[in-house]
């Protein structure tokens, strides 16, 4: 790993990131090793520019990668593996739970819905997780991309697992309607209320990145009392202020989605979609990325890190609802600590 903290990442750092904790919990981040990477003999299904930041990810990157970006705080990740069939989800898993035992973090498991229950807890139990990742790619490749549900990848018998144990459950859900999407807000009340002790986390606010990917999901989720968010790759500040108006700052996660959020990078939505400004050859050719566009070499010399982007933002929408430093420590500690002691780890 070759990361440089510029002049441009201590400004950013000291003047927007100065009401960070001293303590902080980033539940979303994966660890990869390029050697467990495979061919792929089915098509993506996720989109293909993160991976221009690293290709692999291993935990002593991970927590190097924390003590340059962040000084003055103390960050635990919880970890899982890559999410993609790109690489040997056995072997992925394997190497999960063997770095979280030798540094005592919080694990997840990368899952595929072919397991059956037994062979699903089986593996959580024997590996020292604390529950489960899904993840669309691992749907039957027969099902079109756009038809896949929730319940493709994250099963309901895996479902009864996590909750006869109160494993945490952390859902990217699917589709192109993304959180405004009708069939995955049933789904995800549906699991809030028919198995009660999954502590479910929705990944990168439902993946709704831009204003127009919202809809009126708040208005419908603003009821569910279980559900958790993360705000993990995402820079929208209006975004998380409708988040944190609806469901408050209990409910409400820091996540990164590391490594990707090593990227230098600043964000914008151009009619609903989100694309990500980058330096110039710094990710390669990216002229076929329609979620990549490069920038002249006097703006890209101003980017800093996407981490920093996303809690720069985070900071703009708690101002806006007018949290306070003890809301500020939820979100950013004590919300995934309490998820975690409550799965059986330690925070």
């Amino acid at each position: 790993m070759d990361l440089q903290i510029k002049p441009v990442d201590k400004a950013f750092y000291e003047t927007y990131l100065d009401y960070l904790p001293a303590k902080l919990i980033d539940i979303h981040t994966h660890v990869l090793l390029a050697s467990s990477r495979q061919p792929l003999t089915v098509a993506r299904r996720g989109p293909t520019w993160p991976g221009r930041v690293a290709s692999e990810n291993p935990v002593e990157d991970l927590i190097e990668t924390y003590r340059l970006m962040f000084p003055k705080q103390a960050v635990t990740p919880v970890i899982f593996g890559p999410a993609t069939r790109e690489y040997d989800l056995d072997g992925s898993n394997r190497y999960v739970s063997q770095v979280a035992q030798q540094h005592r973090l919080p694990s997840l498991l990368v899952t595929t819905p072919e397991w059956t229950a037994k062979e699903l807890e089986a593996q959580v139990v024997a590996g020292g997780f604390l529950g489960l990742k899904p993840y669309l790619e691992f749907a039957a490749a027969a099902i079109p991309s756009d038809d896949i549900t929730i319940w493709d990848f994250l099963p309901r018998h895996h479902l009864q697992v996590a909750d006869a144990h109160g494993w945490i459950v952390m859902l990217h859900i699917p589709r192109r309607g993304r959180l405004r999407d009708p069939l995955n807000l049933e789904m995800m009340l549906e699991i809030e209320h028919s198995y009660p002790n999954v502590q479910l986390v929705i990944a990168h606010i439902g993946r709704a990145y831009c204003p127009e990917d919202v809809g009126d999901a708040f208005d419908i989720l603003k009821d569910a009392r279980r559900m958790h968010f993360d705000f993990c790759a995402n820079t929208s500040a209006w975004v998380m202020e409708r988040l944190l108006a609806a469901v408050g700052p209990q409910r409400v996660l820091f996540g990164s989605d590391m490594p990707v959020a090593r990227m230098r990078m600043r964000r914008i939505c151009e009619n609903g979609f989100y694309v990500n400004l980058v330096p110039r050859g710094l990710y390669g050719d990216v002229s076929d990325d329609p979620h990549m566009r490069e920038v002249d070499e006097g703006e890209g010399q101003k980017l800093s890190f996407f981490m920093y982007e996303e809690l720069l933002a985070f900071r703009q929408a708690a101002e806006a609802v007018g949290l306070n430093a003890g809301d500020v420590a939820d979100v950013m500690y004590n919300n995934a600590a309490r998820l975690i002691t409550r799965a059986g780890g330690k925070a």
